[in-house]
């Protein structure tokens, strides 16, 4: 399947020697409720897919865990055999347990065993990055990544994994991660609402790392919300088209992976993130978080 040449909002970033649209796709809401599951519509999920590599996106998130194995079977259904410049980012450290839990899974064994899932499920010699996810649901959690981190560099000297990057991290952990491998990506929560991650984000800018943000649109008091709203409203938009917008302005190594299931609300997200914010804007925006 080749892509368009459609440009989307953004441009590109490099990961490493991988060049990807900062406008990329997240695939786990192609599972089932709960991210449990097959999708309701299997044609819908597979349709999703197409499309956003058509539009253009050469950056897919998933994880073996999203399912567990859906999201990846559906990519490989999908998108399989994969052309260039398509590359597919994936997550470690965490299974699914019967009743829906996400417990972790980040014993040199678990690891070895999930990347070798991510590589049978997505039809791949070489996964393109791999994501260690730490911490738990309720977001990142302190403590030493040495011994899963290091199961990953050693994973990525037999040549199974190209690069690494860690997912809800704190800034401790990063900085452990970059002094034990280099780190091409971060994945945190982060929105205009929840902005922790300010000082991380611009430190990963002047190192050439790049910051992925997810839940782009979650956790708003209502008081912010009504701000966003109030923005969004004047440039006649939609709030998560403004978010979007705001994210790639916000710093050039934020790459963005809305997911969704229905091809209707991908190029609604592709035209929203192309959204031209003005300085009044963006000024106005700056205070919800603050």
């Amino acid at each position: 399947m080749s892509t368009s040449s459609v440009s989307l909002p953004g441009g590109t970033w490099t990961l490493g020697d991988l060049t990807v649209t900062r406008f990329g796709y997240g695939a786990m809401q192609l599972a089932g409720p709960g991210v449990m599951g097959p999708p309701a519509d299997r044609e819908g999920a597979l349709a999703v897919l197409r499309e956003a590599v058509r539009l253009g996106v050469t950056h897919i998130d998933t994880a073996d865990a999203y399912g567990p194995h859906v999201t990846n079977e559906l990519i490989r259904e999908a998108l399989h055999p994969y052309v260039d410049p398509l590359h597919i980012v994936t997550k470690v450290g965490a299974i699914r347990d019967a009743d829906g839990g996400w417990p972790p899974a980040r014993r040199p064994e678990d690891v070895r065993r999930a990347v070798e899932d991510n590589l049978e499920r997505l039809g791949l010699d070489t996964l393109d990055v791999v994501n260690l996810r730490l911490g738990d649901a309720r977001g990142p959690v302190p403590g030493s990544l040495a011994e899963p981190f290091a199961t990953l560099v050693d994973l990525r000297r037999q040549g199974l994994v190209r690069h690494l990057g860690v997912s809800n991290a704190t800034p401790e952990q990063v900085a452990e991660a970059r002094a034990i491998a280099p780190v091409v990506c971060v994945q945190n929560m982060y929105n205009l609402a929840h902005r922790q991650d300010d000082e991380l984000i611009d430190e990963l800018a002047e190192a050439g790392i790049a910051y992925v943000p997810f839940f782009p649109l979650g956790g708003f008091t209502p008081l912010q919300a009504s701000a966003l709203t109030a923005v969004a409203a004047r440039l006649d938009a939609t709030p998560m088209s403004v978010a979007l917008a705001w994210l790639l302005r916000r710093s050039p190594n934020i790459l963005l992976i809305p997911g969704t299931s229905s091809v209707t609300h991908l190029r609604e997200n592709i035209a929203g993130a192309g959204l031209t914010l003005s300085d009044d804007d963006l000024a106005e925006l700056d205070k919800i978080g603050r």
